[in-house]
């Protein structure tokens, strides 16, 4: 029921974090959740490889919209989610025009081979295998008011969930693997000028803890989030646009949230915050987010 973070962190992308494929939390066999959570993150300063620095020439870039997430349980140990985006971008200074459009469909299956319960105490083991593309012909090469990095990525994650009582931690980490693209340009400059209009994509890896509250009605917890590109990638060069395969390292802190009606059980509240307290070649963005489910339970024939 959130989407998986896979695109370009100097967009301020929508980092969609009440419930997700990366949670520890599993959709019964036979039930459907959807919804819908709109957010919106802004920055106005960056790090131009290590240095942080502000451009006068973008003011304040922004990105928001919506997104539809849905997940379906299979089984009880196993649930299906996609994600489908819309971003819009936009700069208050300058004379780059912003984007917008549908950004990349995200396919999850998400799988519980172990879940353990001793007394008071619950842990859980997950692997997650996900895929993403593009879901319309946006431009790609056009950072840093493009909506998307145009790659196809496939992510392996595993997860391990502790829970004490009403207490629990979530731990995650994720190798990201993303395709080459193509530019509309035939010569582009990396670390050396590349007479081709092939982009070599870097990997990345992602590493999540979640530490909170969990009860039926309630969930609230504190985010800790690294992604790290692997070899490939490289810095922005001085005063110069950022490019799809620069290095793009961001450390987060976040809060989320999620409320059920005790009137309505099967409508659920979201909402959340997070920023980028450190980075390379990302933007330092903030980002508020919030949202609503649905839940229908297929086996009831009454509801």
């Amino acid at each position: 029921m959130r989407k998986l973070y896979l695109c370009c962190l100097f967009l301020i992308p929508l980092l969609i974090n009440a419930q997700t494929e990366i949670d520890a939390l599993m959709m019964n066999k036979n039930n459907f959740c959807f919804g819908a959570v709109y957010e919106y993150s802004s920055w106005n300063e960056y790090w131009e490889g290590t240095f942080k620095r502000e451009n006068l020439n973008l003011g304040t870039v922004s990105a928001q919209g919506p997104a539809l997430m849905c997940n379906y349980g299979i089984f009880d140990k196993l649930n299906f989610l996609f994600t489908v985006p819309y971003l819009e971008t936009k700069a208050t200074v300058g004379t780059m025009k912003g984007q917008k459009g549908i950004q990349d469909l995200s396919l999850t299956l998400k799988y519980m081979p172990i879940k353990k319960t001793f007394g008071a105490l619950t842990y859980s083991l997950f692997a997650l295998g996900s895929y993403s593309m593009p879901a319309s012909d946006y431009v790609a090469d056009y950072l840093p008011l493009s909506i998307g990095l145009g790659s196809k990525t496939g992510t392996l994650r595993l997860m391990g969930d502790v829970q004490y009582h009403r207490f629990f931690t979530t731990l995650s980490a994720a190798y990201i693997k993303k395709a080459n693209i193509t530019i509309d340009r035939n010569s582009y400059l990396a670390d050396e000028i590349h007479y081709t209009n092939k982009v070599n994509m870097p990997d990345a890896i992602n590493i999540n803890l979640r530490l909170g509250y969990r009860s039926s009605r309630l969930i609230a917890e504190a985010i800790i989030d690294n992604s790290v590109t692997q070899s490939g990638g490289f810095d922005i060069t001085k005063n110069n646009m950022p490019f799809p395969s620069n290095t793009m390292n961001a450390f987060k802190l976040g809060l989320n949230g999620k409320y059920t009606l005790k009137k309505l059980p099967e409508l659920a509240i979201v909402g959340g915050y997070n920023v980028v307290t450190e980075g390379r070649n990302v933007g330092e963005a903030s980002s508020l987010y919030g949202g609503v489910f649905y839940l229908i339970n297929f086996k009831n024939k009454n509801k």
